[in-house]
């Protein structure tokens, strides 16, 4: 949708739940989804463009931009909530004629990861949650001004001081690039229609009950900046109480990007953690 051809964020095109949907589709092996989160101007390839080849290396990675976000299709209803996104999702899966992944989510994106696997724990072998949602908390200022962004080239500025703790990773070339993709045709009319003030909602709207939680039988890797100014750690640490097999790892000197703040360890966590069961699938073949 209105992007150059030769644009890296162009995937090839499916049909996800009825909807045209831009994805990325690389590697062999057991595949693991990736689901962005929701800053504006996102893309799927913008939020996992560092760690995609080197997950790609032993296993199938699927990163889509999700309904209403990048160059997918954004809906005539402009109707967006946790249960349409997690629909989608799902649609991914079944076009891919995939049956189970490894789902990974950051942020906006880990609250439908968990919703996902909540309702549909069959389709998930083990969960990775980074930054995530997923649970009520009092929203945050720094959330509140990634979701009523208005676009100017400043604001823009702005919010990329707010994600990156490394100050180095933020420069104007990328709030000129960011700017420019928050301004593409249909864009702002899509991203106002989907976080509307009042906004705790919308964090509420997509939190996951406790006792739902509690339940999940994945073993779960919960990733996190300590610095982060967007979703609150403690987010994490109360995803880290409730669910039985987990482990969590906090990244000192990072904000809300681990995956572009510390990419290589972001990437190795993530693949020994699913080396796990790849090990324990082999040993049971």
């Amino acid at each position: 949708m209105n992007a150059p051809v030769d644009s890296p964020e162009i995937g090839r095109e499916i049909i996800a739940a009825g909807f045209r949907t831009n994805l990325h589709d690389q590697g062999d092996g057991f595949p693991v989804m990736l689901i962005h989160g929701s800053g504006p101007g996102v893309t799927a390839w913008a939020n996992w463009r560092l760690v995609i080849p080197e997950l790609a290396k032993q296993r199938r990675v699927i990163a889509p931009d999700m309904l209403g976000f990048g160059y997918s299709e954004r809906p005539a209803d402009r109707v967006y909530n946790r249960e349409r996104w997690v629909a989608h999702a799902l649609g991914v899966m079944d076009e891919l004629g995939l049956e189970q992944v490894d789902l990974v989510g950051n942020s906006f994106g880990g609250g439908l990861a968990l919703a996902l696997a909540i309702e549909h724990p069959g389709r998930v072998r083990r969960l990775v949650l980074m930054g995530s949602v997923g649970v009520s908390f009092p929203i945050t200022k720094g959330l509140d001004a990634v979701w009523g962004y208005q676009p100017s080239f400043d604001t823009m500025r702005g919010l990329l001081d707010v994600f990156a703790y490394d100050r180095s990773l933020v420069n104007d070339e990328l709030a000129e690039l960011r700017y420019q993709a928050s301004i593409r045709p249909g864009f702002q009319e899509s991203f106002a229609a989907m976080f509307p003030a009042p906004r705790q909602r919308w964090v509420d709207n997509l939190a996951s009950r406790e006792v739902d939680i509690r339940s999940l039988p994945h073993e779960t890797l919960i990733l996190h900046g300590r610095e982060d100014r967007v979703i609150p750690l403690q987010t994490s640490l109360t995803l880290a109480r409730w669910i039985e097999r987990c482990q969590l790892h906090v990244f000192s000197r990072c904000g809300h990007w681990t995956q572009i703040e510390h990419a290589d360890r972001f990437a190795r966590l993530v693949n020994d953690f699913l080396d796990e069961a790849d090990q324990a699938a082999a040993g049971d073949s």
